[in-house]
């Protein structure tokens, strides 16, 4: 059938196919073990079918699966149904009693339905587990034998005799296992106590309880049983040694610990809680509570009051150890307290003078504190040393008999340490010895020995076109070490000469807190980025200093409405356009083109008609403006006034619009060349067309070899890989205006450079690989350089001279992305996919304008 005819005869074709599958449909039944290999046989098809097998292969024998995925597959030489991939039962049906998978055979010549049922038989390829790993259970050591504790069931995910058929406990001499059978088969596991319990022998019982299933071979799950055994009070306090002597210096510090009382109570909780209390004797009542002092919670037995040797040289104390159990026990404890004479005089240090602060450059050998020391005590017990840290940049000189001197010993460096917590240590020579130490602090002056430093070299900001003078663009920071007018900062913006404008008049900087505000408005459009040289430098003397750089991008605004570059008419005019009368749907009359001075979004253009009172035989295409007719025109058709509106993305949207008069004609044949405001040739240009044709010949011949010399160094730079595509790729910035293309032998510019007109203006050039007859024409664009580029690309761009010079040196200077090539559905501004919703998704970003002015330069000429 024709695809002309197709649509009207369709449901006729699918009634037909719908009444064959009625009348010829079976159903087949098998069954495969869910272990089974890939690859084996399920069923004899051809045999069960009554089919040949020979005749499977030309009767297109399909297997569709009703579930959407595919298990299985057949064997069309052996006419033999096969497992594709292993079948795991519990994952495709569950817990469910029957899982069958359905199947369709599809034959032709004649058309059949086959439906195939396949059982997946269980296997035994699940272990029982049980939810958790380890059950933790709690019984009192009194509990009477026959006392039960459930445990939790296992689970198994086979089914029949295959799922849990008993569980097993490990043996143990105080517990056995007991499992009921609940009203619906499941199988509850208990534990059943048989002998009594003693805490105090085990207090933690470790059992495995085990589940087996019933398959073969038979599969098992574990878990760990931990009982926990509670407590009752049937044990007193007992003191460890029940008998202790200490000895102890005399003069120790108020609370210095003499002892901690060692008592254990087997029982625990309440019954192993245990409260201390002095007990007093009938000999000495209450004399050693006036010096000792006892924690009733932790038995801990400290001083209260000095003790002096020479008073009393051991003392005798008593301790009631009483837990909290009902009935309450209590133990009893005996400590013997034994003074020591000790050297109990300690050395005196006198800080004589201290000069601080010091400043971080100071030499070594400088003085910094005079110290004097004493002690009460005579002979060795009198002979006192002094110490300080090894680690310190100081060190201690003996001036005369127990006066020292503190001096320098090292380099100072206030960054690293601001100031020094000096520690001196007196040490006499008694035995013990006793020790005295005395803290200061010396303070480090600050020099300014430190340049400020930024966080980073570079820094990226990013601010709005035509926001107000004033605007806040970026605050840079920097930090100085040093302190004081040494770190005070102030920050300025350089004019380093790179921009041909001053910096300054675009940006200045708030000095106190470096905070980068707009001079003026930018223009997108003109500079797309800064590059804002930032110096701090400190308030010290001398001053130092150092530099950051900011770059600034100007992010774009919808602030430029369309412009209808194509067709071109007068304002308050029309555009005419005459297509045969017999035009067919989908005819092209003719495309608008039209530019947008934005970028990304706000670039993005859609064409569509605006609405009339009568309904129009033509369409626009909403992304490549292409203007198609849309139903078959009468013969006799007047001229349709078509207003195409062009509207960018932006927010808000802006538009334009372009009146076209498209006449239909008898016996029209299409002329691109019309639809393309190309002049009509007459008799009176002959001379002229001549001219023409002999100009072409020679652009060819020059183009030629510019193509030649491309070729090579693309070859060159890119092996055996290299294509024309591929080597038309943008080019940077030319130094002077040009325009120059390669002509096909129709006439029609197959290869574009365009240039601008110099530096100093950004020109900007591009490169365009198109023809105006393919929708699938391939276009590049290449950025062109920023407001900040450098003077050494200046300088070599000034250096290239002529049009082929010029490409070669763009060639091999300015391929920032070459691979930025689009189709007919990917192009910006004039063509190609602009929105999100449709098919064709956009590339964010800037550079859509550029490129389409390369087009109409390219088509203009």
């Amino acid at each position: 059938l024709g695809s002309r005819s197709l649509p009207w005869q369709l449901p006729l074709l699918l009634t037909a196919f719908s009444c064959m599958l009625a009348a010829s449909s079976a159903q087949l039944r098998y069954s495969v073990p869910e272990d089974r290999e890939p690859g084996s046989s399920v069923g004899d098809l051809a045999k069960d079918l009554g089919v040949d097998v020979r005749s499977l292969t030309t009767r297109n024998l399909r297997l569709v699966s009703e579930s959407g995925l595919q298990h299985f597959q057949v064997d069309l030489a052996a006419g033999v149904l096969l497992l594709d991939s292993r079948l795991d039962r519990e994952a495709l049906c569950g817990q469910s009693p029957t899982c069958s998978l359905h199947l369709q055979l599809v034959m032709e010549n004649p058309l059949q339905l086959h439906r195939v049922e396949v059982d997946v038989l269980d296997v035994n390829d699940n272990a029982p587990q049980f939810p958790k790993p380890e059950v933790v259970l709690e019984i009192t050591e009194v509990a009477n034998p026959g006392t039960r504790l459930p445990l939790e069931v296992a689970e198994d995910p086979d089914m029949g005799s295959n799922s849990i058929s008993t569980y097993e406990l490990s043996p143990s001499k105080h517990f056995a296992l007991s499992i009921n059978v609940r009203g619906d088969g499941v199988k509850m596991p208990e534990i059943v106590l048989e002998r009594a319990l003693d805490r105090e022998k085990v207090a933690v019982h470790h059992l495995t309880l085990t589940a087996l299933d019933g398959g073969n071979p038979v599969k098992s799950g574990t878990a760990r049983v931990t009982i926990h055994v509670l407590d009752a009070n049937d044990n007193p306090p007992v003191c460890d040694p029940p008998v202790s002597k200490v000895h102890l210096e005399e003069n120790v510090p108020v609370g210095t610990l003499v002892t901690k009382l060692n008592v254990t109570d087997l029982d625990e909780g309440p019954n192993g809680d245990v409260e201390y209390s002095f007990k007093v004797s009938n000999n000495a009542p209450g004399k050693f509570t006036k010096l000792f002092s006892l924690d009733p919670r932790a038995g801990e037995i400290r001083t209260k009051a000095p003790l002096d040797y020479e008073e009393s040289n051991a003392y005798e104390i008593a301790v009631r150890a009483r837990d909290k159990g009902s009935p309450a026990m209590e133990g009893h404890c005996h400590l013997r307290v034994e003074l020591i004479d000790i050297n109990d005089n300690s050395p005196e240090i006198v800080l004589t003078s201290l000069s601080s602060p010091v400043q971080e450059d100071a030499t070594p050998g400088t003085v910094i504190a005079l110290i004097g020391v004493k002690d009460s005590d005579s002979g060795d017990n009198g002979q006192v040393r002094l110490q300080i840290g090894k680690e310190l940049p100081f060190k201690l000189v003996s001036s005369f008999k127990e006066h020292f001197s503190l001096v320098t010993n090292g380099p100072l460096d206030r960054e690293k340490a601001s100031g020094y917590n000096i520690t001196v240590r007196a040490v006499d020579s008694g035995s013990p010895p006793r020790v005295t130490q005395k803290t200061f602090y010396l303070r480090i002056a600050d020099v300014n020995d430190n340049a400020p430093n930024f966080s980073s070299p570079f820094d990226t900001a990013h601010v709005q076109e035509n926001a107000l003078p004033g605007t806040s663009v970026f605050s840079v920071s920097a930090s100085d070490p040093d302190e004081g007018s040494n770190a005070k900062l102030s920050y300025s913006i350089l004019d380093n000469g790179v921009q041909d404008v001053p910096i300054s008049t675009y940006f200045r900087i708030d000095q106190d807190n470096g905070t980068i505000y707009t001079v003026r408005a930018l223009d997108y459009e003109q500079d797309k980025v800064f590059q804002v040289p930032v110096e701090v430098k400190d308030d010290g003397s001398p001053a130092l200093s150092s530099t950051t750089v900011v770059h600034v991008f100007v992010l774009d605004e919808n602030d430029n409405a369309p412009t209808i570059v194509y067709p071109t008419v007068p304002k308050g005019s029309a555009f005419h356009q005459t297509i045969p009368a017999l035009a067919e749907p989908g005819y092209l009359v003719t495309k608008v083109v039209a530019v947008d001075a934005d970028s990304g979004h706000n670039a993005w253009l859609s064409y569509q008609l605006q609405e009339t009172a009568e309904a129009l035989p033509f369409q626009v295409e909403r992304r490549s403006g292409e203007i198609r007719v849309a139903q078959a025109l009468r013969e006799t058709e007047d001229p349709h006034r078509l207003v195409v509106e062009v509207r960018d993305n932006g927010t808000p949207s802006l538009s334009a619009s372009v009146v076209i008069v498209i006449s239909p004609e008898e016996n029209g044949v299409q002329d691109f060349a019309k639809s393309l405001d190309l002049p009509k040739s007459s008799p009176k240009d002959t001379n002229l067309t001549l001219y023409l044709i002999i100009s072409l010949v020679s652009i060819s011949l020059v183009s030629c070899v510019m193509f030649a010399l491309m070729a090579a160094r693309c070859l060159k730079a890119g092996g055996a890989g290299w294509t024309f595509a591929g080597c038309c790729r943008g080019t940077g910035r030319k130094p002077a205006s040009h325009f120059h293309g390669q002509m096909k032998p129709g006439g029609f510019i197959k290869y574009l450079d365009v240039g601008g007109a110099g530096l100093t203006s950004q020109a900007q050039n591009y490169a365009s690989c198109f023809s105006p007859m393919s929708d699938q024409s391939d276009f590049l664009f290449v950025k062109p350089f920023s407001h900040s580029s450098t003077a050494e690309t200046v300088a070599a761009y000034e250096q290239q001279n002529g049009g082929i010079k010029t490409l070669l040196f763009s060639l091999q200077q300015a391929q920032p992305n070459p691979d930025w090539r689009f189709s007919q559905t990917q192009r910006p501004g004039t063509s190609g996919s602009q929105n999100g919703e449709e098919a064709g998704a956009w590339p964010n970003n800037q550079f859509d304008t550029e490129m389409l002015q390369a087009m109409i330069l390219a088509s203009a000429n």
